[in-house]
């Protein structure tokens, strides 16, 4: 293994925290200093914007923190440092080219120069170039190197080592940590509130941990302690992933959306194109697509609070709250908000489609045919009562389920669900989404209306499609009625509050057992 260390006669085995003494006090008091409220300030700092909006000189006295490396990162990494009221030194190997893409504020000069008096240093290079820096070890000796390299997916899956690994292996006189590898350049341009604040940080040196935490806290950042170095492998991994928690979700309503919509195409294109020789076929882009998508998000709602329903049901059968669900439903009730935010997605766009449904020129090619009808007919007035009364109300319940869903779209945000108490928030997500699922069952059963009893709706012997959409629905409905029943709900409120079947303790409920039960939710 090369190692950029020359021999040190004395140096000791076990010195890396006496490596970190070295850091200036002034540092260690600036990020010591800094107030809470001081997280959200502005990327740029006023003190430090010149007349003509440019970024102006830093102040002498502010800790200084140096960059190896001038890609599109590192730019980002001194802005935003700049802005935070610390001094940047850039390192470069070609300082003359690449001073003007630097704020003003930062000082761009050559690596060696650069390295020399900072304590922190952000590595901001790839992994092929580490090796390059093996000339400067001697200077680099004692300081904290801040790893915020990424591999790609290949090298991910060759090298064994994470890439801060390999860096401390190259300089083991050095203390490497971890972090700001998921953080994006954008993010660090306008700012944590516009992306991600969380900043994975790991390291073998506790000290290097905190002082590169202060740092990340100073710059309007949630430090996030992953343990030692040795994780840095599995913090690497975290921007390999392409939305890990929606591969499943995503996938169901796939499955979903395939199913009904060939389910729809037997019906509504095949069957008067086989038994009665109509050309339907020009109703596959827009018409079946919008019978289909109300299906996929009346389904998927009702597999939000399906889960819920079985874990209710596994409690009260076992008696205890204490025994893990199995793996299948732990990960179906990680899953909901996922499910849920799809459902609205395709209510959404049942919505937008259905609104086009009058400008398609099949559509006024019907309307002028059943003019036609109607004069030859001789039929002067055509009005059926209850189909008017009906439509008005099919169409009234679902505006309100879409906005009834909009609102559980909105309060899942995490921006919005961190102001809500744990109250608010369970009267949104639950109140409100049974709400919603009544809603969307009413909604159906007023389009279905009677007819899931004519025998002229079962095209191929199938049943119509709003028929298949109750039965998962309809079911949570009910169960959630049964629970609502005194004695099964007094039963599952002592469950969820310590209560076991077998247990000798005796338990007694609280005198206002429902303010308990909206207010404990162990």
């Amino acid at each position: 293994m090369h190692v950029c260390h020359k021999a040190q006669p004395g140096f000791p085995s076990g010195s890396d925290v006496c490596l970190l003494g070295s850091i200036p006090s002034t540092l260690c008091s600036v990020l010591n200093n800094k107030m809470p409220e001081e997280m959200d300030k502005p990327l740029i700092s006023h003190r430090l914007v010149d007349s003509d909006g440019s970024l102006a000189e830093a102040s002498n006295e502010a800790p200084k923190v140096g960059i190896l490396g001038s890609g599109d990162f590192a730019r980002s990494l001194a802005t935003r440092l700049v802005g935070s009221g610390f001094s940047v030194v850039v390192g470069s190997r070609n300082p003359k080219r690449m001073v003007g893409l630097f704020p003003s504020a930062a000082q761009v000069t050559f690596q060696a120069e650069a390295i020399d008096s900072p304590e922190v240093i952000f590595v901001a290079t790839f992994r092929e170039h580490y090796s390059s820096l093996c000339g400067l070890s001697d200077q680099l000796a004692g300081k904290i190197l801040v790893d915020v390299s990424n591999p790609t997916e290949q090298e991910h899956l060759q090298h064994r080592e994470s890439n801060a690994e390999y860096l401390a292996s190259l300089f083991p006189t050095c203390t490497v940590v971890k972090a700001f590898n998921v953080i994006s350049a954008w993010t660090l341009q306008r700012g944590p509130r516009d992306g991600n604040r969380q900043v994975p940080i790991c390291s073998d040196q506790p000290e290097a941990k905190r002082v590169v935490s202060e740092l990340a806290h100073t710059m309007g950042f949630m430090p996030m302690d992953m343990g030692p170095l040795a994780s840095a492998r599995e913090v690497e991994a975290m921007p390999l992933h392409l939305l890990p928690s929606w591969k499943v979700p995503t996938i169901l309503a796939l499955w979903l959306f395939l199913f009904f919509y060939a389910y729809n195409f037997i019906r509504d294109v095949l069957q008067p194109y086989v038994q009665e020789g109509k050309n339907k076929f020009y109703k596959l882009p827009l018409s079946v697509v919008n019978t289909t998508l109300p299906c996929v998000a009346y389904v998927l709602l009702s597999l939000v609070y399906l889960p819920g329903t079985l874990a209710a049901t596994l409690q009260l059968w076992r008696g205890t709250k204490y025994r893990r669900f199995p793996d299948w439903l732990d990960h179906w009730l990680q899953h909901r908000k996922q499910i849920g935010l799809l459902s609205f997605f395709c209510a959404a766009l049942h919505a937008i489609y259905s609104v086009c449904l009058p400008v398609r020129v099949s559509y006024r090619y019907d309307l002028v045919n059943l003019a036609i009808k109607q004069v030859l007919t001789n039929k002067s007035h055509l009005w059926v009562e209850e189909n008017v009364w009906r439509m008005e109300i099919y169409l009234s319940l679902g505006v309100l389920a879409l906005g009834t869903l909009s609102l559980l779209a909105v309060t899942s945000l995490p921006s919005i669900a961190n102001s809500l108490n744990w109250r608010e928030f369970s009267f949104f997500q639950s109140t409100l989404g049974f709400v919603a699922l009544v809603l969307s069952t009413l909604h159906t059963l007023t389009y279905g209306w009677t007819r899931a009893f004519e025998e002229s709706r079962y095209k191929f012997y199938l049943p119509p499609t709003f028929t298949l959409t109750l039965l998962v629905p309809c079911v949570v409905i009910l169960a959630k009625i049964l629970f609502f029943l005194p004695c099964l709900r007094h039963r599952l409120s002592k469950i969820r509050r310590g209560w076991e079947k077998d247990s000798a303790v005796k338990f007694t409920l609280p005198m206002d057992h429902a303010l308990t039960q909206k207010t404990s939710h162990v």
